[in-house]
């Protein structure tokens, strides 16, 4: 299928290397293929590769290759200021697609050493935007298909749902055996198991590190660096509390978690729903980021009352949308109505996946997930 990014990664090719980032399996090397096909003498060389490892440390690729794509290029040492030189060096209209794992964000911690020379994308999984711009799905056979399988192409292109299931269960097995390891001690695995599958059965809700601790007779501090390996993994993401001047009653610092594979959740139909939205509203917002230069951010707001929005998009730390997230009721909370009148620029939603009618109460509008999720900006 036709991926949104490859047309934007594309065009910034055209003036800078453009690193593309994002959880493993999730299209990169597929993208990063076909875009091979727009450029004359194109190579592709992977890190894992031993020949093409060869090339690489000893720059003897091609000096007519228009396009060089550097896959894993993060496992090699000192591989960012190897970038700076191969950037600076390379032959008059060349370019370079430098793609590989989430670990690459590490880059932007580099410091100046690549300043100026890139720009980076944030690939994620499957959206309903994205597919049914990519075929003739409407919106609601979409979100079924994502809620179902999970939004990473191989599970949600597999011809049964049985496959797609073997395919999540392999996936989430190797990247704790294999990638978790580069980050901690082996004999840490079974508890970051744990701790996962404790996560899939608590999406949505604000996170006690503390608790989870005594219950995996760990430190505090073992678990936050989990949670830290698996963000960096492109695993989960954290949504954190909205902190505003003005919400005196909303103190809580908790994160709250889900997953980038929407299939992977142990919970409800409003956790399945809620876990969906808050992956392609981060999609959205990085899109903003990435693609528009937005200052966007995406947060939750939760009261010491238990009052809730389940997520905020802010920008310049002011929300322009309230959304709170239901399987099928229609009936506004309080806090939702609350904060509608407190910040009268942010579009209020009550977005629901089973919904007869649309309507708008007051400053609310009930809209049908399905719809909303496909207007999203990618």
């Amino acid at each position: 299928m036709q991926r949104t990014l490859k047309s934007l990664v594309a065009a910034d090719l055209a003036r800078k290397m453009v690193f593309l980032v994002g959880p493993r399996q999730v299209g990169k090397t597929t993208l990063a293929k076909a875009l091979m096909a727009d450029y004359a003498g194109a190579q592709y060389l992977n890190w894992d590769v031993t020949n093409d490892r060869r090339i690489i440390m000893e720059q003897t690729w091609s000096p007519r290759a228009t396009l060089l794509v550097l896959d894993e290029i993060h496992k090699m040492r000192d591989w960012k200021g190897y970038l700076k030189g191969a950037w600076d060096g390379c032959s008059e209209g060349q370019s370079i697609l430098v793609t590989g794992s989430a670990r690459m964000d590490t880059f932007r911690q580099s410091g100046d050493s690549l300043a100026g020379r890139y720009v980076s994308l944030r690939m994620h999984p499957v959206s309903v935007r994205e597919w049914c711009d990519a075929s003739s799905a409407t919106p609601e056979s979409a979100l079924d298909r994502l809620i179902e399988r999970g939004g990473f192409p191989e599970p949600f292109l597999a011809p049964n749902v049985v496959d797609a299931d073997r395919w999540r269960r392999q996936y989430l097995e190797d990247l704790i055996r294999e990638d978790v390891v580069e980050f901690s001690r082996i004999g840490e695995v079974r508890a970051m198991r744990l701790f996962v599958e404790i996560l899939r059965e608590r999406v949505g809700s604000p996170l006690s590190l503390a608790s989870i601790a005594r219950d995996l007779q760990v430190a505090p501090a073992t678990i936050a660096k989990y949670l830290d390996i698996l963000e960096a993994l492109y695993i989960v993401f954290t949504v954190r509390p909205y902190h505003h001047r003005n919400i005196a009653r909303a103190i809580l610092k908790a994160p709250k978690v889900y997953f980038f594979d929407t299939g992977l959740i142990k919970g409800d139909a409003g956790a399945q729903l809620e876990n969906a939205c808050a992956a392609m509203l981060l999609k959205h917002v990085h899109f903003l980021q990435d693609v528009q230069g937005q200052a966007v951010a995406l947060h939750y707001i939760r009261d010491k009352q238990g009052g809730e929005v389940d997520l905020v998009v802010c920008r310049d730390n002011l929300p322009v949308l309230l959304a709170e997230c239901k399987h099928a009721d229609a009936a506004i909370s309080r806090m939702l109505i609350n904060l509608a009148a407190q910040f009268p620029q942010a579009q209020a939603l009550q977005v629901v996946r089973e919904l007869r009618q649309q309507e708008r109460r007051g400053a609310v509008s009930i809209v049908r997930a399905a719809d909303w999720l496909a207007g999203l900006a990618a």
